[in-house]
C-alpha cells in the first residue's frame, strides 16, 4: 500500500479526472479497501477540497467547485502549460500583467527543479510595432463583467467613452447605451464586445477598454444569431469593412515583376502563385479599391492589372493624384 501523502494525491487526481467516481472503482484503483477511501476523502475535505458524497447503491465521490481555493495538484505538462500561459498573459490586452507575474512566481516556487528549469528557459517578449500607440488594457473587472452578462443573457446598460473623450477632451453628456451581448472576443491585442444594439437595432462590436457597466443589469434576452453565423468570421469581416462574412469587400488580382518570396511576407491573407523566378500573381482584398490599389503599390516593381475593372480605376485616380502632388498642384475640389 502506498503512503498516505501519496495516496491522497493520487486520488485528488482521479478525482480531478472525471465527475463522478463509484467508491468501489477508486478502491481498486488504489488498491486499497472502500474504509480506507472514505478515510483519505475525509483528509481531503479537511484540506479544503470539497468532496461530496453520492448516493446511490454502489455510492461514490464528486469533487466539486469550493469557495476557497485549496493547493492544487497539477501534472508535468498542465505545470508548465500554466505556467507559458501566465507568462505571456501581458500580451492578452486583458491589463492582468502584474497579478499575473505574482501567480507565476507563486506556482514557479512550489516546482520541482526539472520543471523550473523548462519554465526559465521559456523567454517572451512582447513586441509592438515602431511608430504606433500602445494598445489600450481593459480592465479585468469589465471583463469578468462582461463575460458574465453574456452568460446570463442579461441585456448590458453602460457608458462608453468616444474619441474624443479617449483623446482627453473631457467627458460628454451621453446616455447610456443598452445592448444585448453575446460575444466577448479579442482582435489583435484588444478586447471587444460583439452584441446587439438595442437603441440602433443593429450589430455593433464595442472596445471594451471604453465601457463602464451600469448596474443593474436589464432583462434576460433571447440570443441571436451573428450575420454568417460564426463569430470570428463576423467580427473579422467588421474590421474589413464588410457587413457580413471574413473576406474584404473590395479584392482584385494582379500581376507582379517580383520573386513570389519576396511578395508573400507581406500580403497578410493575400494569395501569392510564383508564375517563374522574378514574376508571381497576387490576389488579395482590402476595404476600398483605392486603398487596394495603394496597398499594392508598395511593392517596388512593375504592375499588370488582372481585373476587375473598379482596380484599373482606382489605379488611375490614383495615379492622377500623385502626378498633381509631384507638380505641386493644389488639390482638386
Amino acid at each position: 500500500m502506498p503512503k498516505t501523502s501519496a495516496r491522497l494525491l493520487s486520488l485528488l487526481s482521479l478525482l480531478q479526472a472525471r465527475r463522478d467516481w463509484p467508491g468501489h472503482v477508486l478502491a481498486e484503483r488504489l488498491d486499497v479497501s472502500p474504509r480506507t477511501v472514505r478515510r483519505d476523502v475525509d483528509r481531503l475535505r479537511e484540506l479544503g477540497y470539497p468532496v461530496v458524497a453520492a448516493k446511490g447503491p454502489d455510492g461514490g465521490y464528486r469533487l466539486e467547485a469550493g469557495a476557497q481555493l485549496p493547493p492544487l495538484l497539477f501534472d508535468d505538462d498542465q505545470a508548465v502549460a500554466l505556467a507559458v500561459a501566465l507568462r505571456t498573459a501581458g500580451t492578452t490586452g486583458a491589463g492582468i500583467e502584474e497579478a499575473a507575474a505574482r501567480a507565476l512566481n507563486t506556482v514557479r516556487q512550489v516546482m520541482p527543479a526539472r520543471l523550473r528549469h523548462r519554465v526559465d528557459a521559456l523567454h517572451v517578449t512582447a513586441v509592438e510595432r515602431v511608430g504606433t500607440q500602445p494598445v489600450p488594457q481593459a480592465d479585468p473587472r469589465v471583463l469578468v463583467a462582461l463575460s458574465a452578462a453574456v452568460q446570463a443573457r442579461e441585456v448590458l446598460r453602460f457608458d462608453y467613452a468616444s474619441d474624443s473623450q479617449e483623446a482627453g477632451a473631457g467627458p460628454a453628456v451621453t446616455p447610456p447605451r443598452r445592448a444585448q451581448p453575446h460575444h466577448l472576443v479579442t482582435w489583435r491585442g484588444r478586447w471587444y464586445l460583439v452584441a446587439w444594439d438595442l437603441d440602433r437595432e443593429d450589430w455593433r462590436t464595442f472596445r471594451a477598454d471604453r465601457i463602464a457597466p451600469r448596474t443593474p443589469a436589464g432583462p434576460r434576452f433571447t440570443p441571436r444569431e451573428v450575420p454568417g453565423g460564426n463569430v470570428e468570421d463576423f467580427v473579422a469581416g467588421r474590421f474589413q469593412g464588410s457587413d457580413s462574412g471574413g473576406d474584404w469587400p473590395c479584392r482584385g488580382e494582379v500581376i507582379l515583376d517580383l520573386p513570389a518570396s519576396a511578395v508573400s511576407r507581406y500580403t497578410g491573407d493575400g494569395v501569392v502563385e510564383a508564375l517563374g523566378p522574378d514574376r508571381c500573381r497576387l490576389v488579395m482584398g482590402a476595404w476600398s479599391w483605392p486603398g487596394l490599389a495603394a496597398t499594392i503599390g508598395r511593392f517596388d516593381a512593375d504592375i499588370q492589372v488582372v481585373g476587375p475593372v473598379e482596380l484599373r480605376d482606382a489605379f488611375a485616380h490614383l495615379a492622377r493624384r500623385y502626378a498633381e502632388a509631384a507638380a505641386g498642384e493644389p488639390p482638386r475640389p
